[in-house]
């Protein structure tokens, strides 16, 4: 052990003679516990919303998704298909398409979201749906919409006393002669009711992939894209790679977190406020630690002089209290991380903390938040220990 070391020990865990400092330095400590608690539990809560925002994308949408680079369709040949299944680490893939609609029932209309899908669907991804009445039949013009669309158009399930009408404007130039010369329409059943969260339900409909076919006059082989559904969703890049060659790089493949770019960027922004704003906070806690090393360097003059006048240089004298500072903020770093993770996992088991009756505050445990607020806490006490040790000088010490 050190010689700095060993005395930086000394006075950080002994009492001084004078209960000032005894108080100073245990507010500091107190500071530098809740502190990190307080960054630690923030940053879990935070982990907590964002997996129970991210939940509800991932019910709909695929572990990856292929789309045309150029155009909105593209013609699925036989050899592409063949291609595609040679690809290793695929459970499922589905033909889709997703094009802009309009419904009318009744005197009312809203412009939606129709995606056609084919009988490859993932039941998994229809269970999730939570739907209410049941999936569309395949072969049939029968729909199933989101509770935000069917609460707008006051339309039920199964409800054949009026049909749903679903229009796509027909792609072309020149003048329209008539209404029927601008849309191509299908009169539909809705079969059920979904409800996932508030955009998608208020925005979306279900159809078969020949409905959507029919409607936007493509071929039997005409689609807008492929989502597939991974084996191991940690082989992805793997995976991509090969189904890049596999499509020639004629499509472009969208990962869940790229479908969703505007909404993990929003996250990842708000988290690194979070951080910030309580980095700061710890910054403002970690002033009592220079304050109490300054004040035991104050009060331990004459033991100073004493060090120095046996050997100790200016650099190992400065190098104790640097020490003392860094041991202090490490040692109550590595505590309030304990206190945070330990009240996290309350959270977790116990729901102490309620948004409603029903519905306890997310949180997770996140290894990488540990890491953030440790180093977070190690760098801040290092910088400053380093600022309050630097105020030791040679005249400092020989006028004591």
């Amino acid at each position: 052990m050190s010689f700095p070391f060993y005395i930086a020990k000394r006075y950080l865990f002994s009492k001084s003679s004078n209960n000032a400092i005894n108080f100073i330095t245990i507010i500091a400590a107190i500071g530098i516990i809740i502190g990190s608690a307080s960054l630690f539990i923030v940053l879990s809560g935070f982990a907590g919303l964002k997996d129970f925002s991210l939940q509800f994308t991932s019910f709909v949408d695929p572990d990856l998704k292929a789309i045309p680079t150029q155009g909105k369709s593209f013609t699925l040949s036989e050899d592409i298909v063949n291609k595609i299944n040679n690809v290793e680490g695929i459970a499922s893939y589905t033909k889709i398409i997703e094009e802009r609609a309009v419904l009318n029932f009744k005197d009312k209309q809203l412009i939606v979201t129709l995606k056609g899908v084919d009988q490859n669907y993932p039941q998994t991804t229809i269970d999730s749906l939570d739907v209410i009445g049941q999936w569309f039949e395949h072969g049939t013009d029968q729909i199933v919409a989101g509770s935000g669309v069917s609460n707008y158009l006051s339309f039920g399930i199964f409800d054949y006393g009026e049909s749903i009408k679903v229009s796509v404007p027909k792609p072309g130039k020149g003048q329209p002669t008539s209404v029927n010369s601008i849309f191509k329409s299908v009169n539909a059943v809705n079969s059920g009711i979904f409800v996932v969260n508030e955009d998608l339900d208020n925005s979306l409909i279900y159809a078969n992939l020949e409905t959507a076919q029919y409607l936007l006059n493509y071929n039997e082989n005409q689609v807008s894209g492929i989502e597939f559904v991974l084996e191991d969703i940690e082989n992805i890049e793997t995976v991509q790679e090969e189904l890049k060659l596999a499509l020639e790089n004629s499509f472009a493949l969208k990962t869940r977190e790229q479908l969703n770019d505007a909404l993990y960027k929003m996250l990842n922004t708000e988290n690194l406020a979070v951080y910030l704003i309580f980095t700061l906070v710890l910054i403002i806690a970690l002033f009592n630690v220079i304050g109490s090393i300054i004040m035991m360097i104050l009060d331990k003059k004459k033991n100073l002089n004493t060090l120095f006048n046996i050997g100790a240089t200016v650099k190992d004298i400065r190098k104790i209290f640097f020490l003392q500072g860094s041991l202090m903020s490490v040692l109550g770093g590595s505590v309030g991380l304990f206190l945070g993770y330990l009240i996290v996992v309350l959270q977790k088991q116990f729901s102490l903390v309620m948004i409603t009756a029903s519905f306890p505050y997310p949180v997770a445990i996140d290894l990488k938040n540990i890491f953030i607020v440790f180093v977070t806490i190690t760098i801040l006490g290092i910088l400053a220990s380093k600022l309050a040790s630097s105020r030791i000088t040679k005249r400092l010490i020989v006028e004591a």
